[in-house]
């Protein structure tokens, strides 16, 4: 299935490949390459790029590319998992998934990727079997690898590898039991000038912090399981429970994993949590403007609105800006013309505002269309779709769990426009 993986930097550096199969030339990247240069954006690769004998594949995290070399046909959605699982054990077994970490570690990554696929398979991708079968590096292992000449790679088959449930190992004991579940709601929206929405929508994951003793089987039940739309579990969710009774049960992976992730596509059902107030004008002719903001919160349900940061793309034509925010600071970048304001936290008693002036290019035409305002936000303890857990349940074991619940919404690509 998979021939190769080329791992390409930012600067179009290949710093990193693996062959399962027979070598792949790195020539082979050119195709992707061209097509990285006809992007407007780096996230604007194709995520599948054909050439005469190979198929491209490749994810962008962390500013690197992820490219995948398959010679036939595969469902190019499985391989793209395949690639996000990599990334996201790279980043559990390292803190971090960045060109320096991956290079300070190269002969634990070559060990992972000969783990994770079986020539070209998918084979063991679960971080708890494959941290029995290859240790985690630190600095004590890699000083005593050096002298010894040893490997990080484990000398027993991992006990989960051959059980119904892989993605737990047998024996886990804590001596505080603890579950915790995040429910984090990204909202992405687009508001229209008269501030009615035109588009909007909710992506949700809900991932949890399992350390539990032994083999405990888990229940999640919510109060409106019907809001979600479009559910990807993770392998240990019994799928028919879910189909039949809308509940999860689930005997969970050791430590921390995505349990599923959602969509909310119906916009009766997405409630816009803020509003702006604006007012940018250009006069024909004069070489000043206006520009007024003020936001708000709606439909929060008391909940504060924090860590807001508003972003505008102002026009070509704008040479400076005066303006005087009634609360944070402002930036303005008269090469990009970007405008950054970062105001923090909203107080729906003095809601806060930024006004002024803008100086334009002397005898320039006004400009064809005013900005848009991008703003990033978040709220603590509240999901914007209303989804709400109702019980969190535990059988197979005798011992009582600490549960928690936590819920944040935060903005994903939030737009008005003026």
């Amino acid at each position: 299935m998979i021939h190769s993986l080329f791992l390409v930097n930012s600067s179009g550096d290949i710093f990193l490949e693996k062959h399962w199969k027979s070598v792949v030339s790195r020539s082979v990247c050119d195709y992707f390459f061209e097509a990285q240069e006809r992007a407007s954006e780096p996230e604007n690769v194709p995520p599948v790029i054909p050439t005469p004998h190979h198929y491209l594949i490749s994810v962008l995290r962390h500013r690197i590319y992820f490219v995948a070399v398959i010679q036939s046909e595969v469902p190019p959605l499985f391989v793209i998992e395949f690639l996000h699982r990599v990334v996201d054990t790279f980043q559990d077994y390292f803190g971090v998934c960045t060109e320096a970490a991956i290079k300070d570690n190269v002969v634990v990554v070559y060990e992972l990727l000969e783990e994770m696929l079986d020539n070209g398979f998918p084979l063991a991708t679960e971080s708890n079997i494959l941290k029995e079968l290859i240790k985690p590096p630190t600095i004590l292992r890699t000083v005593v690898n050096t002298i010894t000449g040893s490997t990080n790679v484990g000398e027993q088959l991992p006990t989960g590898q051959l059980s119904v449930v892989p993605w737990r190992r047998t024996g886990v004991k804590y001596t505080n039991n603890e579950a915790y579940f995040d429910v984090v709601e990204e909202i992405d929206a687009i508001i229209d000038k008269s501030g009615s929405t035109i588009t909007a929508e909710i992506q949700g994951v809900i991932d949890a912090c399992v350390k539990l003793t032994g083999m405990p089987d888990l229940t999640l039940s919510f109060m409106n399981p019907r809001l979600l739309d479009d559910v990807s579990f993770h392998p240990c969710v019994r799928f028919k429970r879910w189909e039949a009774e809308r509940i999860l049960s689930f005997i969970p992976p050791d430590g921390n994993f995505r349990l599923l992730s959602y969509h909310v596509s119906s916009q009766n059902l997405v409630a816009i949590p803020v509003y702006v107030k604006h007012n940018i004008t250009f006069r024909e002719g004069s070489s000043q403007g206006r520009f007024e903001l003020t936001l708000g919160p709606k439909q929060t349900m008391g909940k504060a609105v924090e860590s807001v940061l508003v972003n505008s793309q102002l026009p070509r034509g704008v040479l400076n800006v005066n303006l005087n925010p009634s609360q944070g600071t402002y930036t303005f970048d008269p090469v990009t013309k970007l405008l950054s304001w970062d105001l923090g936290k909203i107080n729906p008693q003095k809601l806060p505002s930024l006004k002024g002036s803008m100086s334009l290019q002397a005898g320039a035409c006004k400009p064809d269309e005013n900005p848009t305002i991008n703003i990033q936000f978040k709220i603590q303890q509240m999901a914007i779709s209303g989804l709400k857990v109702n019980r969190l349940d535990m059988y197979g074991e005798k011992y009582k769990p600490f549960k928690g619940i936590k819920y944040m919404t935060k903005a994903g690509k939030f737009q008005v426009r003026t």
